[in-house]
């Protein structure tokens, strides 16, 4: 049987409701991360969301008055559906990675639990360098499906969709290759039966 697409699974949670599950599930490691991030921050900046959902994490890091301008992007449209009727006012494109490209450059390009679902992470690691970040800029990807967090590796099989499984130490290796510096490696969001949220946070 061959894989579905990670966009078409998203699709049905989001008709089930079981995006306000995802976003309860990874609000602890998200929030650690945009802390890691810096914000809030005392300059202006502009961010996009990568694998937005239906949009909470543009939403939350908008609260930050000195965010001018936050985007989300997503492939589900049916995610992208809720992010439009919760936010209105929001921007919020439908759009399949790693073909799309956005119109401008951004100060902070975040992500949770998009990367691995690529055929080559790596590849789209260094397209963030060139094509998405001002000069300055920050990378910060947090995945939950790594080698080292045993209890993710059956998520492949059970959803029956692709996911690139690859070391911390790999991972670290693909941020460094992409060309970025005072990379930081973080493991967030710990539990008693949750190894963390591996966080890879980069520069331009």
């Amino acid at each position: 049987m061959s894989q579905r697409d990670a966009t078409d699974v998203f699709s049905e949670w989001a008709e089930k409701g079981k995006d306000k599950g995802m976003e309860k599930g990874h609000a602890r490691s998200v929030h650690a991360m945009l802390k890691l991030a810096g914000i809030p921050r005392n300059e202006h900046y502009s961010a996009i969301d990568v694998g937005c959902g239906n949009g909470w994490v543009c939403r939350t890091i908008a609260e930050d008055k000195m965010c001018t301008h936050v985007v989300g992007v997503d492939g589900s449209a049916q995610m992208i559906g809720k992010a439009h009727a919760i936010d209105e006012q929001g921007e919020y494109h439908l759009a399949l990675l790693p073909d799309w490209e956005p119109s401008q450059k951004f100060d902070l390009v975040h992500s949770m639990e998009f990367l691995y679902y690529l055929h080559d992470p790596q590849t789209m690691l260094k397209v963030f360098y060139d094509k998405w970040l001002n000069d300055g800029g920050m990378l910060i990807v947090g995945v939950d499906h790594y080698l080292e967090n045993e209890d993710s590796l059956d998520w492949s099989e059970a959803l029956n969709v692709h996911m690139t499984t690859l070391s911390i130490e790999q991972w670290k290796t693909a941020i460094l290759e992409a060309g970025f510096d005072e990379v930081e490696i973080h493991q967030v969001g710990k539990k008693e039966d949750f190894i963390g949220t591996l966080v890879l946070l980069g520069k331009k």
